[in-house]
């Protein structure tokens, strides 16, 4: 049984990763599922929070600020941006579903009380990285360059046939600017979903090497090594990255077996 797959399940909360179960400090994951009117309450504590609107539409109370109706997408497939929610330490939540929806709660410790804000999709920055079969399409939520005291948070959708992630690179040494330290989950989404991606995670002396298929709505935790993402002929992926550590900078080290692939991708 794989240490670093943690399989969906059915009800509200999809999947859940705490610091306490991943064994880890920083990142903290969970994804939900809510009917129309069901909604998710819970105090911050000492750490910070990215909400994303996956899909449909929710209202956010945060504190004393509120936003009503947020959300835009049907399928995170779509070729759009989705809404986000930066709330801070010590803040009160309710997230209420307009309609039914699925939202992600990115988790972070945090010591600065800023203000809660939100992160409308205008203000996301997209991208492409890669090229030929190792083309990807990225969408920057809540990067190093934006206000927060740990939270990295950024999805990804490779098509199919695809590998992402790749070539294999890591981000587990606080030796930075070369590379930095940082936990990482994997929230992975498949269309048609009841497809399937695989995903491996090794360290240079092996003392991690699992090869893990992942299916729709699974998460993978990356405490450290490489991590590549290969998508199979006929099905489209997409994964919601959490990453967090002591420096909030994204600073990564390719496998050295595979730096050739740096030629042609």
């Amino acid at each position: 049984m794989s240490q670093l797959l943690l399989k969906a399940r059915p009800g509200s909360i999809i999947v859940e990763v705490t610091p306490a179960s991943a064994g880890w400090t920083h990142v903290g994951f969970a994804a939900h599922r809510l009917a129309a009117g069901e909604a998710v309450k819970l105090d911050t504590g000492k750490r910070e929070l990215c909400i994303v609107v996956l899909t449909g539409t929710l209202t956010v109370q945060a504190g004393e600020q509120r936003w009503e109706a947020i959300g835009n997408l049907a399928s995170v497939f779509e070729d759009r941006s989705p809404y986000a929610v930066y709330v801070p330490l010590e803040t009160q939540v309710c997230i209420t579903a307009v309609s039914a929806a699925e939202v992600a709660l990115c988790s972070a410790p945090a010591t600065t009380h800023r203000p809660a804000r939100l992160i409308d999709p205008s203000s996301m920055t997209r991208s492409v990285r890669g090229k030929g079969a190792n083309t990807r399409y990225v969408c920057d939520i809540l990067p190093q360059t934006a206000e927060a005291d740990g939270l990295l948070v950024v999805e990804v959708i490779t098509p199919s046939g695809h590998s992402s992630s790749y070539p294999p690179h890591k981000h587990d040494s606080d030796n930075v600017p070369l590379e930095s330290s940082l936990e990482e989950t994997y929230y992975h989404r498949l269309n048609p979903e009841q497809g399937f991606a695989y995903q491996r995670v090794y360290t240079d002396d092996r003392s991690i090497d699992e090869a893990m298929a992942v299916e729709n709505h699974d998460v993978v935790m990356v405490p450290r090594g490489y991590h590549p993402v290969t998508v199979p002929y006929g099905y489209d992926g997409y994964y919601l990255n959490v990453m967090a550590g002591p420096k909030r900078v994204w600073h990564f080290k390719n496998d050295p077996a595979h730096a050739w692939l740096m030629q042609s991708t």
